[in-house]
Formats: structure tokens, sequence, C-alpha cells
């Protein structure tokens, strides 16, 4: 990695410039590999939000933004992936030191999902049914009707540390793409590429359209979920915040996305081709040290296979390396925190005394150069029980449980025993097999022979306690509507209308 970003005060990004916090204060945001400070960032307030929000209303209400032509919109999107690739180096610089995540990854696969998602949300504006003609109804009259959909108005985006910059797209593209303005709450470990990527995109919109405020979330995120001029809310990360936004958004009756949590199940069939199965089990649970919501932290693999693939899991495992993540041999990187660090090894610690047998990892890695990193052995746990807390709870780290199943119905029982519902993946080598198996497992998404596939042009969100509503694909552009049925009345005499009729008694 070749660039070297200077690295000061990042303010709030308000109206299309950069504004101070209103308190004039900072936070810290650590470099999770080493500990050290990388920038200190404005620390918003509910009085920053509230400039914020205001921008994103008078945006909406006072421009011509929303009234633009789907055709003018999708330009507006391809040019924001024009300026996310012409910015990738930078983008990935911040996102790898302040999340952890590998440039390897980030340059190979986020920076690409994140273009690629604004050009396929642009391609489907063009198609988009702003308007739908209903047929001529034979009751109550003749008349025509319509069904437009239009933009919500402001939304509000709370988006996690894990993947700040793509999920946040997640939010922006298909808020954009339906004529709406945003004001984002990024995670605090993780804001500086979404103030970086809001700034880029400011390039191509009007001011106030797009706006970032940072800060803890129970004073600046509670600001935003409870503030009487935000229409819509979009948050992704834990369930429990889930549910205190779900409860907050009711006193105002908000429409919400979330996306939550995971604990999903991950099935080796008898006649899965292990080879494959194996490898792809480990970058479903280890990729970005397992710090992905959709994470197949559950296992599960049928007597006659489960010694020779454990055998496997624990040979492939011992090669990974662990590291700087700006370093491009580095297969997994650190965790985000000190906090989620004990979090995880206080879960591996639960495993122990539950019983479960520890074949490898558990416990924290000092890497050369990356002393004071936040670094966790990849960990796997044999001999699990379904019932158990670490296939239960969901641990955000690179934790794999492994659990023995006899029969493949079995399996499917323990698969969806489960307050989450977020994602699933088949290992096998019928397809049809696998399909049956696809549609017995209460999840969002299903991924045969694969995992971590999302696509920006199908839907990626959960069943249960994984959330409520679906990101990527035209459903996410639903999800930025409001629908209004227009009715107009081609009946041209009084006493043939249906209603008048049966409000002055005429037959």
């Amino acid at each position: 990695m070749t660039v070297q970003v200077e690295l000061q005060t990042f303010p709030h990004f308000i109206n299309g410039k950069w504004e101070q916090a209103s308190n004039q204060e900072t936070f810290d945001v650590f470099n999770p590999a080493n500990g050290e400070v990388i920038a200190k960032v404005a620390k918003g307030t509910a009085v920053d939000i509230d400039r914020a929000v205001k921008a994103a209303r008078a945006a909406f209400d006072q421009g011509d933004w929303k009234n633009m032509k789907p055709k003018e919109r999708a330009k507006v999107l391809y040019a924001i992936s024009y300026q996310i690739a012409e910015h990738a180096e930078e983008l990935a610089y911040l996102e790898a030191i302040s999340s952890g995540g590998t440039v390897r990854r980030i340059g190979n696969s986020d920076i690409l999902q994140m273009v690629d998602l604004f050009q396929t949300l642009a391609n489907f504006t063009l198609e988009y049914p702003f308007s739908e003609t209903l047929p001529v109804p034979p009751f109550p009259g003749p008349a025509h009707n319509f069904i437009w959909r239009e933009p919500i108005g402001v939304c509000a985006a709370i988006t996690p540390w894990n993947l700040p910059m793509v999920i946040a797209t997640w939010k922006i593209a298909p808020a954009l793409a339906m004529g709406n303005t945003i004001v984002i709450k990024p995670a605090s470990y993780t804001p500086l590429s979404t103030l970086k990527l809001a700034e880029i995109i400011s390039a191509v919109v009007p001011p106030g359209v797009i706006n970032v405020v940072a800060g803890p979330g129970a004073e600046v995120g509670e600001a935003l979920v409870n503030h009487p001029q935000v229409d819509k809310i979009a948050f992704t990360g834990s369930t429990e915040v889930g549910r205190r936004i779900m409860g907050l958004a009711a006193g105002t009756i908000k429409n919400t996305t979330l996306e939550l949590g995971g604990k999903s199940p991950n099935i080796i069939l008898e006649d899965a081709d292990l080879t494959t199965a194996v490898p792809g089990s480990l970058f479903g649970v280890f990729l970005h040290a397992g710090q992905l919501c959709e994470s197949g932290t559950r296992l599960f693999v049928p007597d006659k296979l489960y010694d020779q693939v454990v055998l496997g899991l624990v040979a492939l495992t011992s090669r990974l390396k662990l590291g700087n993540p700006l370093d491009p041999a580095t297969d997994v990187g650190p965790v985000i925190s000190k906090k989620q660090k004990e979090s995880i090894l206080s879960y591996i610690e639960a495993g122990k005394l539950e019983g479960a047998t520890l074949v490898c990892g558990g416990k924290e890695v000092n890497v050369p150069g990356c002393e004071e990193g936040h670094f966790i052995a990849p960990t796997i746990f044999t001999n699990v029980t379904n019932d158990m807390k670490i296939a239960q709870e969901e641990i955000f780290g690179p934790v794999l449980c492994v659990i023995r199943y006899s029969d493949v119905e079995d399996a499917i029982s323990m698969a969806n025993d489960s307050i989450y519902g977020l994602a699933a993946g088949v290992w096998t080598s019928d397809v049809n097999k696998a399909y049956e198996v696809a549609r017995k497992l209460q999840v969002g998404v299903v991924w045969i022979n694969d995992w971590h596939m999302l696509r920006s042009d199908a839907p990626f969100g959960g069943y249960k306690q994984s959330g409520i509503g679906r990101e990527m694909g035209q459903h996410s552009l639903d999800a930025y509507t409001q629908v209004k049925h227009v009715h107009t009345s081609m009946v041209p005499e009084l006493e043939r209308r249906n209603w008048y009729g049966i409000l002055f008694g005429q037959n």
C-alpha cells in the first residue's frame, strides 16, 4: 500500500462541507493492529444531528433532487461509482487502518462491491416502476387509477464498524437512487472511510443530500432515531441495539430496515467434496477475523465425515497468517478493539467450561511489529452441542463450533434452533438435494458450495431476530419509497356515482 494520508482531525460533513462539532470536542480513532491513534474526529451531539437533519430536510423539500428524472439519477449513481474507483486507494487505506480489514480483501472485494452496487442500482433505477396504471374497474364505475412510488424523505443510516464503507453504501445507494436525502451515523471505531465517502459523493450531488455526524450511539444515534424530521431508519448492527432502535422508532412510527445479528449454520452433507467444503467453511468463518454478521460459525458435520473434516480444518487453519492489515501477505487481521478481544476470549473460556474441546487457537496472539494490536488465533471447538452458549450466541470473532449430526433432518432442526436467521450454507455434490435443504432453512440467504457471496442485484437480510427488510437488489429500492394510490373518476353524471346513492338515498 503506497498511499499515505495525513490524518489529523476529521470534522462532521454537513450540507456539503466540513463542520466542527457544536461543542468543539473530538474523540480518538485507533488502529486495531497496533493501538496507535490515527485520527481525531469531531464528537457529535444532538445539536449536530439537528443541523445535519435540517440540511437534509432542506435539500429534500426545497431543491430539485427528489424530482430528478430516473435517467438523470442513474447518471448520478454512475458518477458516484466512478468517484469511488478514482479514490479507491485512499478509501481502502482508511478502511484498513481503522477496521483491521486486510487491504487484500478491501481492494479485491469491498471497493469492487461498492462500485458494482451503484452501477447496478443505476440500471434498476432506469427500469423501476415509479408509476403503474391499474386496469379500469367495472365497480364502482370507470376511473383512472395509478400507483406512484415516491421518495420517503430524510433517511437516517446507522452503520457498524466491521464493514463500514460497504454497509454504508447499502444504505446510501438505494436512498439516493429513489431521490431521498441521508444522514449517516458511523460507528465510533470506524468513521474515517464513511466521512471520506461522503465528501467524494458530494462532488456529484447537491449540498445536504448526504451528511455524516460521528459520535457515541447513546447520544448521537438516539438523537438521529428520535428526530421528528427523519422519515426512515436503516440500521446494521447487533440484535440488542436493533431492539432499542425499533423501540425508539415506534414513538414516531418511522419506517425501519434492520440488518442484525447472526449465528449462521453451515451444513456439510455426506456427499460433499471436502477439497472445497473444508477451505470454504473456513473462509465462511475466518474472513475478517470472524467479524461478519453472516459468518458460518456453526458447522454441522455428519458422523462418517466428522474426524476427517476436523483434521482438514485444523491443518488449514494452522497455515493462516495473522498480521498487519496493510501487509498484502496477511490472511487474518486484528479484531476491532480490546473490548471486543476480551469478549471473544470470554466466550472461548465459556466453551471450555461447557465441555467443548478446543482443537486449535483459543488465545491472544502477539504479532511482531503489532505488539499492541488485538489479535486472536483462529479458533475451532469440536464436541459442541447446539444448546451451548458458544453455539447460540453471536461471538463476532474467529471462533468455529463443529457440531456432529447423524441425520440431515436433525442437522436442519439444529440449524433452525436459533433466534437468528440471517444466512446458511450447504455443501454437497447433489444440487437438488441442496435445494431441498435450502427450502427448510429459516434464513434470508443460502449459499450452496460457497459462502459470503453477496450480489448487488440480490436481496440480503434475515428471518427472525436477524432483522426486518432487505438490502441490495431492487428490493432495497422499494424500502426507500412511499406508495401512493391516485384515483380519478371518469363517471360524468352525478347520479351515476356510486357514493351519491349511498349518501343521499338514490337508487
